[in-house]
């Protein structure tokens, strides 16, 4: 299975769907993490990435919709609630915690196939990361960590390419010299950021002491500006 396709958590109490779901999903090409409770949905929350949520709402403890409400408060994941109630108000009530979508039990798994899909039509999707970045004369490959100068490569350490490569994923945005320490092996300390930064800006800026492309922010960090 590759890691690009959409990853989903099934939480349910019930250790036969839960198992079911698991396979049946997995074999329509999902990735499929599961959980048994509340608890355990937001321990794997917090280690894990997922695109969507296959939520039951009548659990032990904490409820599909109180965990529902409380994710809403800082998370955007889809959710898909399952339930067993067929009340229209339980459902109103389940779209008003913050859930995408609903189904009720019994249901055809081929069907919830469809809600995930539609739902996942919905999600905006990120833009690829760039795989070069352009500032100047300068192309940075980020995909093979490699600097050009109109062409030809301009060799690099390791610790000026880890720099460099930090700063490039997020061109205009101020790297703090201990978000750029931790990006390197060898970088010991904030003062070693700076040495390494004079060193990479010899390399790039045709006048080091005013640069053009590697600023340095008083009291912030370091930013690249790209074209």
């Amino acid at each position: 299975m590759s890691d690009t396709e959409p990853h989903i958590l099934v939480v349910d109490d019930d250790t036969r769907l839960r198992a079911l779901l698991q396979r049946y999903l997995s074999e329509q090409g999902f990735r499929v993490t599961t959980a048994e409770s509340a608890g355990e949905a937001r321990r794997k929350l917090e280690a894990l990435t997922f695109d969507l949520l296959v939520l039951d709402i009548m659990m032990p403890g904490e409820s599909g919709l109180d965990l529902t409400q409380a994710l809403r408060l800082d998370s955007r994941v889809p959710i898909l609630l399952l339930t067993a109630m067929t009340e229209t108000e339980d459902r109103i009530e389940g779209l008003t915690r913050g859930a995408d979508d609903y189904l009720s039990k019994p249901f055809e798994p081929r069907e919830l196939v469809l809600r995930i899909n539609a739902i996942l039509r919905r999600v905006p999707q990120a833009p690829a990361p760039p795989r070069e970045l352009n500032f100047g004369e300068f192309t940075f490959d980020l995909a093979r960590s490699e600097l050009k100068r109109r062409g030809a490569v301009i060799r690099l350490t390791e610790v000026e390419t880890a720099l460099l490569a930090a700063l490039a994923r997020q061109p205009g945005e101020v790297l703090s010299r201990e978000d750029l320490r931790q990006e390197t092996a060898e970088a010991t300390s904030t003062r070693s950021v700076d040495v390494q930064m004079t060193r990479l800006r010899r390399k790039i800026e045709d006048d080091p002491k005013y640069p053009r492309f590697l600023r340095t922010v008083r009291g912030s960090g370091y930013v690249l500006m790209s074209d």
